[in-house]
């Protein structure tokens, strides 16, 4: 009786899918999850280590913003011509630039030294992984997958990473003390700390060596449907055609007019969504707690863990949710009471009901990821997908870069409850636009985009958005073939 509860339960949490995936997805995961665990380390220790190196503040407010856009430049670059290059590479050339990060911050104390290091080692500043490769992850776990287990196994993976995020957040706090105690000096307690983060890129060369040729564009689950239905002549003409398109390709990953289409409305939601995660960030929710209701800092600190370690727990329902519901159902209807509670956080007058708020927002706020991603990867040619996904990170960092400062705009004179309605309302937004948008766009290969009414999209189903067939039948007719070939 237990073992056929256990075999239920999962394959209701989609864990018969990640095992039916492979060794590939199980070491992008963790790789991932080593990563967010390690981004712990700068992110919490950074300021401090400039602080103990006598930089001024404006150094120190500089060195974070000129990492930032460092890292989105390098993240769009690296992401448009990763398809080209070699995904593994990419994520063996991020685990070698954290070694070397990690080895310049642990041997130099030189400014200018320590900037280009963080740049090029994408240092997180903040503790989110702001650099390319999760766009590479998920592009390869999108190729590795189907249609019917890409949700489970993208769930897992934002489950897995956020818990690794939370729980290495609370190891670094722990560690910093404890090696600052046992070294007797501070600032060689950041050393040794650094050292530990360069490490961990070892480690993540490792496992990188351990991926194999399925994670390339090339080796991706389903290139065998592009062909059904032709003839050998037909096959073997496109074949040929697909050759000498390749040859004269760039190395920068190509974003066709249909893509384009279905994208630019969903990057200007996102952005929508991320700026307002911008203005009410993990920091700036506790320094409004704190000041309110003066809370210890290890009560806040207990607060945020819980909160991850909600987002991470409620991120494996969003797989067998998606399978019901649809992917943009469990978008809107998990996200949405989430984007409500937002504006409603300055409202209780006790801590208990504001923390009541905050966990319930936490609970339901990261069961969109998996979904997004998912429908993403299904609506994008294959070609196409890890450059799409690098922009669309992209778009969002910039997006969420600017929220801090909105905030300080709008909380002036003692009106923070401002930013926590002016989130809700973009959030709320967010989700609207996604629903009243996409709703109807199917992504299964046996359903057509949408229903008559809208002209948006065509209605021969995705394979005729996704297929490399219509990129060749379509080159030199009509008006896309003008769009077609050109980036972003």
């Amino acid at each position: 009786m237990a073992p056929n509860i256990l075999l239920k339960l999962s394959a209701f949490l989609g864990a018969h899918s990640l095992n039916a995936t492979g060794r590939d997805a199980y070491l992008i995961i963790t790789l991932r999850s080593l990563r967010m665990f390690s981004a712990g380390i700068p992110s919490l220790i950074l300021a401090l280590f400039f602080s103990s190196l006598h930089f001024p503040d404006t150094r120190i407010g500089l060195f974070m913003t000129l990492t930032l856009l460092g890292d989105v430049l390098l993240s769009l670059l690296l992401t448009l011509v990763a398809d080209r290059v070699g995904r593994r590479r990419v994520l063996l050339a991020g685990s070698v630039m954290m070694v070397l990060s990690g080895t310049a911050f642990a041997l130099s104390e030189n400014f200018w030294a320590l900037l280009f290091a963080a740049v090029v080692g994408v240092i997180s500043v903040t503790g989110a992984d702001c650099g390319p490769f999760r766009a590479v992850e998920e592009s390869v776990l999108s190729g590795l997958t189907d249609d019917k287990t890409r949700s489970d196994v993208l769930a897992w993976y934002v489950t897995a990473t956020t818990m690794a995020g939370a729980v290495g957040s609370e190891v670094a706090g722990r560690v910093v003390q404890w090696v600052e105690r046992s070294a007797g000096d501070e600032r060689r307690a950041f050393h040794i700390l650094f050292w530990g983060y360069a490490g961990f890129g070892v480690v993540g060369c490792v496992i990188c060596l351990g991926l194999s040729g399925r994670c390339e564009v090339k080796g991706e689950k389903g290139r065998e449907g592009n062909d059904r239905g032709r003839t050998g002549e037909e096959e073997e003409a496109s074949r040929a055609g697909l050759r000498a398109k390749r040859k004269k390709a760039s190395y920068i990953s190509q974003i066709s007019g249909q893509t384009r289409k279905i994208m630019i409305p969903l990057w200007i939601l996102l952005a929508i969504d991320s700026l307002a995660d911008g203005m009410t960030p993990y920091s700036l929710m506790n320094y409004y707690i704190e000041g309110k209701f003066h809370l210890s800092k290890s009560t806040l600190g207990d607060i945020t863990s819980a909160s991850q370690f909600l987002c991470a727990v409620s991120s494996i329902f969003a797989g067998p949710l998606s399978k019901h519901i649809g992917l943009i159902n469990t978008m809107v209807f998990t996200h949405l009471p989430s984007s409500i509670a937002s504006a409603f956080v300055p409202l209780p007058s006790s801590v208990g009901w504001t923390v009541a708020i905050l966990l319930f927002r936490a609970a339901l706020n990261s069961m969109d990821q998996a979904p997004r991603t998912a429908f993403i990867a299904a609506v994008v040619k294959d070609s196409e997908r890890t450059g799409v996904m690098g922009i669309t990170s992209m778009l969002r960092t910039l997006a969420m870069s600017v929220g801090p400062t909105v905030t300080g705009i709008l909380a002036g004179n003692d009106r923070f409850w401002a930013a926590f309605l002016a989130t809700g309302i973009c959030r709320v937004c967010y989700d609207l636009g996604l629903w009243v948008l996409f709703v109807n766009v199917k992504v299964t290969k046996d359903e057509p985009k949408v229903n008559e009414r809208d002209n948006m999209w065509d209605d021969e189903g995705l394979d005729g958005l996704l297929s490399d067939e219509d990129d060749e039948s379509s080159i030199g007719k009509g008006k896309d073939s003008e769009d077609f070939g050109k980036c972003v």
